[in-house]
This record gives structure tokens, C-alpha cells and sequence, in this order.
């Protein structure tokens, strides 16, 4: 009796942190919304597409926090579709790598270290990133390191589906799975659109499970990208997996949450009128009472 009342606890808790991390995602949206809205800038919708990910990731899967991050066997991470900055800053103040009042003051301000792009001046990144294609080909180089020194650290990238036409990318993903590199974990944020349009209309990837196979990956196909019990089931199968690197093909919606920006490709970059703000804000609340 006891060991079942310890079974239904644990389902107990685990069903909480659920749904204490979708209604976190939620408030780090309207975190990342009122960020842009202070620096009258920013890549608002894959910021959306991509909240889900980076809070799994830093609040549920990594080693990684303010206290461990001189640890040599940190878990490491690269937000290679660098333009998506504001919400890794929000998750990176939620996390408290640093102050979140100093980060809305700042932000794209003359002068401050909150800039447009991610910056390895700033506890808690990795690398500078945002110059497209790059994320990848330096995250298989941190694995390697890891395998070579007998690190116990994971690595993990997240790029989006637009920068897959970088040839970079399949040389990274080539060399990732010569040399057998199963603490690396890429996620791609495959929201479909990107600044100039739909990407399968800019440069077509067709099936991207079947084109990370041929280069020897193993994947994962995560039907709903911004939902939290997918993603936790998909990082807890890449941790499984022995002998070759993991992709999670995350299917996202760009302006993910509210109707305002969902799916529009005029809202890649773009910071909200009082009127698009006041919805925005609304369709958060109604999105968190379903938690």
C-alpha cells in the first residue's frame, strides 16, 4: 500500500510540474511580449515557436543553473537561431542567471549588454550566435570535446527551419554522426515561415525526418512543438538513445498563443500596437486557464 501511495505521489508531482511549466511558458510570453515592447524590437514570433523548448530545457532537462555554470560537466547549450533572443533572455532571467528589472531596463539600449543577438559576455550563454548555420558545426565540436575528455555533459542546439539552408548545418550533421556523438541533441523549431515567407516556398526541405535519417540521426517526430509533455517524452527518448546523435523535429507555430501572430509571417519581426498588445495579453490569460 505504501509503495502504491508513493507511485500515485509521484504522479501527483509530475502531473504539477507539467502543469506549472505550461503556464510558465505562458509567463514567460508575456515577459518576452513586454520586453520587446521596452527595446521596440525583436524577432517576436519564433520567439513564440519556440517558449516551449527553452523552458523543458532549462527548467526540466539540463544541468545547468547560476550555481553550476563553471562546471566542467555543465550541460551545454547554443541557441543557434540566435534572432530569437528575447524569450532564451527571459528564461535565462526566470532562471535567474540574471536580473530580470536590469534586462527590461536595458534591452537594446545604447550601450547595453542586452543585445539583439546572444551574447557570451552575459552569465548562463554559451556563444555568440545569430549569424545563421554555425549553431550545429560548434555544438559537435563541444560534444567530441566532452567524449574526448570523459565529460558527462549533454550539448543541445536549437536552429530554425529556415537556417537548414545552410550548407553548414549538413556538415555539422555529417560529422556529428561519423563520430558517434550521442551526448548531442538538436532541435529543430519547425514553425514553417521565415522573414521573407513560407519555407518550404524559399527553400524546401520535404521530410526532414527522412533527410536527418540519411545522414545517420536518430529522430524524433514531435507532432505539437509547443507542448510540454511531447517535448519532456522526446528529450527523455534522446537520453535513451546510444551510438549517434538525436534530432527532435519540433512542428511549432510561429507566433505561437495568440491569434494576433500566429502564423503570420508579418510578425517575424515586429513590436505590437497598444491595441495588437491589449489582445495579445488577453489570449495569454484565456491560454493559462486551461492550466
Amino acid at each position: 500500500m505504501r509503495e502504491e501511495n508513493g507511485q500515485k505521489r509521484a504522479e501527483y508531482e509530475q502531473i504539477k510540474a507539467e502543469k506549472n511549466l505550461k503556464r510558465l511558458a505562458y509567463d514567460l510570453r508575456e515577459d518576452t511580449v513586454d520586453l520587446i515592447c521596452a527595446g521596440k524590437a525583436g524577432h517576436i514570433g519564433g520567439d513564440m515557436s519556440v517558449m516551449e523548448i527553452l523552458v523543458e530545457l532549462y527548467f526540466r532537462q539540463m544541468n545547468i543553473s547560476p550555481e553550476n555554470q563553471e562546471d566542467k560537466n555543465r550541460d551545454l547549450f547554443v541557441l543557434s537561431k540566435g534572432h530569437s533572443v528575447e524569450a532564451y533572455y527571459s528564461v535565462l532571467a526566470e532562471k535567474g542567471f540574471f536580473s530580470k528589472e536590469e534586462l527590461h531596463r536595458t534591452f537594446s539600449k545604447f550601450g547595453s549588454k542586452f543585445i539583439g543577438h546572444p551574447n557570451n559576455k552575459l552569465p548562463g550563454i554559451e556563444m555568440n550566435s545569430g549569424s545563421l548555420g554555425h549553431g550545429l558545426p560548434v555544438c559537435v565540436g563541444m560534444a567530441k570535446a566532452g567524449k574526448m575528455d570523459g565529460r558527462t555533459y549533454r550539448v543541445y542546439t536549437v536552429m530554425g527551419d529556415g537556417e537548414l539552408a545552410e550548407g553548414s548545418v549538413w556538415e555539422g550533421a555529417m560529422a556529428a554522426s561519423h563520430y558517434k556523438l550521442d551526448n548531442l541533441c538538436a532541435i529543430v523549431d519547425r514553425n514553417r515561415l521565415q522573414i521573407s515567407g513560407n519555407t518550404e516556398d524559399v527553400m524546401a526541405h520535404d521530410d526532414l525526418c527522412e533527410r536527418f535519417r540519411s545522414f545517420g540521426w536518430h529522430v524524433i517526430d514531435v507532432a505539437d512543438g509547443n507542448d510540454i509533455d511531447e517535448l519532456h517524452a522526446a528529450f527523455e527518448e534522446a537520453k535513451t538513445v546510444k551510438g549517434k546523435p538525436t534530432v527532435l523535429i519540433a512542428n511549432t507555430i510561429k507566433g505561437k498563443g495568440s491569434s494576433v501572430m500566429e502564423n503570420q509571417v508579418s510578425w517575424h519581426h515586429k513590436v505590437p500596437s497598444t491595441e495588437e498588445y491589449t489582445q495579445i495579453m488577453e489570449d495569454f490569460k484565456r491560454a493559462k486557464e486551461a492550466f
